[in-house]
């Protein structure tokens, strides 16, 4: 799907690029006449590759006090922010001693689990004293304890598989499997807006790659029927087998993916189906199942599940789902569980904990409580942004909501607007995004009460009227039903109905190519 973007917009941001390309070029010209400024070393070719190092100097340098803003604090919805100043026009950021109290609209603390827990962080504490800070070991040496192989059985019974296993870090949960499942003589069909892990994953498997428009089961279907005509190339011999890769929740587009159809594909063409649920699972769904249950998809229709404990679990890692054939074959073939390090005990704890709390095991409510408050202020918080003329993608129920920004420099502004006014906000631009694609991404937590949210609001108008964001017409106000009274500082159930509404009026902008 693509976004209308507005023509002033997309003509001053390729103006804007072409300036710094530009002026960045003739700067290094005059850099390379003057021996003095050169800082490779005589004889050695340059480390850094061209485009990286040219982008790096011209454009990051110019903007990097809006990424990598060190904190003081836990992850919850208010964070301490560490001031930086530069002395060298932002080549060099240095922190300074005091800090900005700032509603944190950036972290994937979905349930807030990353905060201090009542019921997790007792528990955490207690494994940390039990087996130390780290198991020193791989899995398959000396790093596999009692709460590893209890967290595996209690991961599997939550999504519905037969079998799980878990990697210490989410990133290596792709790019160490991928590589295990398939390999030469085997096909990946990629979503175009897949992650970078699950690229890189692609990537290192030696596996033939090809890649549909982004949720476009219809697309799915001609690229498949296409590469299984004309088999491998050269030889035009059948494939191994084919792999079909998507995400449960695209991280920077906020859309869910439209599973039942893509199940219904692989099982007409007999491909197998790899869904990584990072952003959706714990997130979506009455009982935080995932994407499976809020489309009602059965999880035995999807042959690998994956998805980390690094957004809704409030810890780190990630864990693998399938058979118990499928299990047991990783863990002999998969180097992230052969060669790297386990999971500190205490985030296997953390994650443990967090997801009893949403079985209900601890003998309370409050894991769907958490649930359905982070729905509530998901869908209330989306609609109003709309509301407010602001462009935001993806679909109702999810955590993330893209802003589009399309300008770099805008990026800039309203990153340090929003800090000033005690917000703290990401923005991404080109070459994480499209050119013309820069946007904003906001992250919704059950930890945000509807004041914070409403803080939010007001700062976001204010800075997008400042910086001019507002590229659609205002929605108009929803009107107030006598069923939709405020429960626990969220509204009824009675509301998102019709924010479902207002999200088809924004969805109408698109069209699928």
């Amino acid at each position: 799907m693509t976004l209308h973007i507005p023509y002033f917009a997309a003509l001053t941001t390729y103006i804007s690029y072409g300036f710094l390309f530009l002026f960045g070029h003739i700067r290094d010209t005059f850099r390379s006449l003057l021996p003095q400024l050169k800082e490779s070393l005589k004889g050695y070719a340059p480390l850094c590759r061209d485009f990286e190092d040219f982008y790096t100097r011209r454009f990051y340098y110019r903007l990097q006090d809006c990424w990598n803003r060190p904190i003081a604090s836990a992850p919850d919805a208010w964070i301490d922010v560490i001031n930086r100043v530069s002395y060298d026009k932002n080549q060099t950021l240095v922190r300074k001693d005091s800090t900005v109290r700032c509603l944190n609209l950036g972290s994937y603390n979905y349930l807030g689990f990353g905060a201090p827990d009542p019921y997790c962080t007792p528990r955490a504490e207690e494994s940390l004293k039990q087996y130390g800070s780290s198991t020193c070991s791989s899995r398959t040496d000396a790093g596999t304890t009692r709460v590893h192989e209890e967290l595996e059985h209690y991961m599997a019974e939550f999504i519905g598989k037969p079998s799980a296993m878990v990697y210490g870090m989410g990133f290596a949960t792709n790019s160490l499997t991928l590589p295990a499942l398939v390999g030469k003589g085997s096909l990946i069909i990629s979503d175009s807006l897949n992650h970078c892990s699950l690229i890189a994953g692609a990537r290192a498997s030696g596996a033939g790659i090809k890649v549909f428009q982004h949720n476009v089961p219809e697309n799915l279907e001609q690229v498949l029927r296409t590469a299984i005509a004309e088999g491998q190339p050269r030889t035009h011999r059948p494939w191994k087998k084919v792999l079909i890769v998507v995400e449960g929740i695209y991280s920077m587009e906020g859309e869910i993916c439209r599973l039942p159809e893509i199940v219904e594909i692989k099982r007409k063409y007999k491909a197998y189906l790899f869904l990584d649920e990072a952003h959706s699972i714990g997130a979506l769904g009455r009982t935080g199942r995932g994407v499976c249950e809020v489309t009602g998809v059965d999880p035995a229709d999807v042959d690998v599940l994956m998805g980390t404990f690094t957004k809704s679990f409030g810890s780190c890692g990630g864990y693998i789902a399938g058979s118990k054939e499928l299990i047991a074959y990783l863990r002999s073939t998969s180097p992230g569980h052969l060669y790297a390090t386990a999971m500190a005990p205490a985030a296997v704890q953390q994650i443990l904990s967090a997801l009893k709390l949403l079985l209900g095991d601890d003998g309370s409510s409050r894991g769907l409580e958490k649930l359905a408050q982070l729905r509530d202020n998901c869908n209330w918080f989306r609609g109003e942004l709309q509301r407010l003329g602001l462009e935001v993608l993806g679909d109702e129920d999810s955590p993330v909501m893209p802003i589009m920004i399309y300008h770099p420099g805008k990026l800039a502004a309203f990153s340090r607007e929003c800090l000033k006014r005690q917000v703290a906000v990401v923005v991404v631009g080109f070459p994480a995004t499209p050119v013309l694609l820069g946007r904003a991404r906001i992250c919704i937590s059950a930890a945000h009460t509807r004041a914070d949210l409403q803080y939010a609001l007001k700062v976001l108008d204010e800075v997008a009227d400042l910086v001019g964001l507002k590229y659609i017409p205002p929605l108009p106000p929803l009107e107030t039903s006598p069923h939709s009274s405020p429960i626990n500082g969220s509204l009824s159930p009675a509301m998102p109905g019709t924010h479902a509404k207002a999200n088809g009026i924004l969805q109408g902008r698109r069209k699928v190519e």
